[in-house]
């Protein structure tokens, strides 16, 4: 294991501790525990090697742009924000707390790294396209990333982005899917089945990769890859729920309270050791 890898798996593990922390202050408010915990591996590779960013300049005009569309990830994303250095780890205690800035979903405020406003689903990759097509014609070098859910994959706005990403050759464009099989009302095979999602976007004339969206290494390699005339896809196949056994391929912990015992299992089961604090 290279000393890249072991940082970053590091990192997700550390993001899963203080996402169960910040589950259990939300109290009866509740926490998307589920789809954040399929997307860790994705954020920890993405905030902790592959996005061009400067938290001193958060509005660097060269920064790449990070979106995320399905914003019920929340727990990641703060997290991963806290890890880079936009949020300070003690403010992530006041989640969904009276008066705070971390809401259930992420609102807008490129000062703190959040590039999109998110909640309604399907309406962050036409944004992205756009500010791809801007970047294409202002002759900036920066990419835009966008992460959507499965689920989310059910709305057409998002097909549309797809035709017109690869008609107006947005290379500049890298789109990661959740693939965590399962959305809010049941699997997305039983809600609308994608079938083979890879070969419907190389249809649409898409670079694809597939991979294990909780190998680190193989992210790594993955998003290394410059890839020139066509906008990028990559389909992270997840579990929902990752590494917490009662949560894992569950429907119901898309969104749920946490009780002191299930945040004790759950704790032991992601670092080994019984009420850690990272």
């Amino acid at each position: 294991m290279t000393e890249k890898v072991k940082r970053i798996e590091d990192m997700a593990k550390k993001m899963r501790v203080n996402a169960l922390n910040m589950a259990l202050g939300a109290g009866r408010n509740g926490a998307h525990l589920g789809p954040a915990m399929s997307c860790m591996e994705i954020f920890a590779v993405l905030y902790g090697d592959v996005l061009r960013y400067d938290i001193q300049k958060p509005d660097w005009d060269d920064r790449d742009r990070f979106l995320v569309s399905k914003a019920h990830c929340v727990l990641a994303y703060y997290t991963a924000l806290s890890e880079a250095g936009f949020i300070k780890a003690e403010e992530l205690s006041t989640f969904e707390k009276e008066g705070t800035s971390l809401a259930g979903h992420p609102a807008m405020d490129v000062s703190r790294g959040i590039e999109y406003s998110g909640g309604s689903l399907g309406m962050a990759l036409p944004f992205g396209l756009g500010m791809a097509l801007d970047a294409k014609q202002s002759g900036r070098s920066h990419k835009i990333y966008v992460l959507l859910g499965d689920g989310e994959c059910d709305e057409g706005s998002n097909w549309e982005a797809f035709l017109a990403a690869s008609h107006l050759g947005l290379d500049n464009l890298v789109v990661i899917i959740d693939k965590n099989k399962l959305q809010y009302d049941g699997t997305t095979d039983d809600i609308m089945c994608l079938g083979n999602f890879g070969d419907k976007l190389k249809a649409f004339d898409w670079h694809v990769e597939e991979i294990d969206g909780h190998n680190v290494a193989s992210m790594l390699e993955i998003f290394s890859v410059d890839h020139t005339g066509k906008p990028y896809a990559v389909i992270a196949n997840t579990i929902k729920g990752k590494g917490v056994s009662f949560m894992e391929n569950i429907r119901e912990w898309h969104h749920s309270t946490l009780s002191q015992s299930q945040y004790d299992t759950a704790i032991a089961e992601v670092t080994g050791l019984h009420n850690a604090r990272v």
